[in-house]
């Protein structure tokens, strides 16, 4: 068998070729546009959901919740959703660039 001039995989001679940065897979899927998306989506939604609830639109709301009890959870409501629109989009995103590959 012939030998060759390149070190064993896993040796301390072994060069390794340079990683992309973190910062480039995250231009690369949209990240920074695929969260003002989330974000404002999420915000939008939990408005409705607020509005629907504080000025009782589709009856009354419970009577030991206050407008502060909902605004809080309206809060939850919209980073919950952002986060999960965001997911989404750069999944979508990150299934793009690998077809192109």
């Amino acid at each position: 068998m012939a030998e060759s001039d390149d070190p064993a995989p896993g040796t301390p001679g072994e060069t390794v070729p340079e990683r992309p940065s973190a910062a480039t897979l995250v231009t690369t899927l949209d990240v920074p546009r695929n969260a003002r998306i989330g974000v404002g989506v999420g915000v939008v939604f939990a408005a409705l959901v607020y509005a629907v609830r504080v000025f009782e639109l589709l009856g009354p709301a419970p009577d030991a919740a206050g407008p502060w009890y909902f605004l809080l959870l309206a809060f939850v409501l919209a980073v919950g959703v952002a986060l999960l629109v965001t997911v989404g989009l750069t999944v979508r995103s990150a299934v793009r660039e690998a077809r192109d590959l």
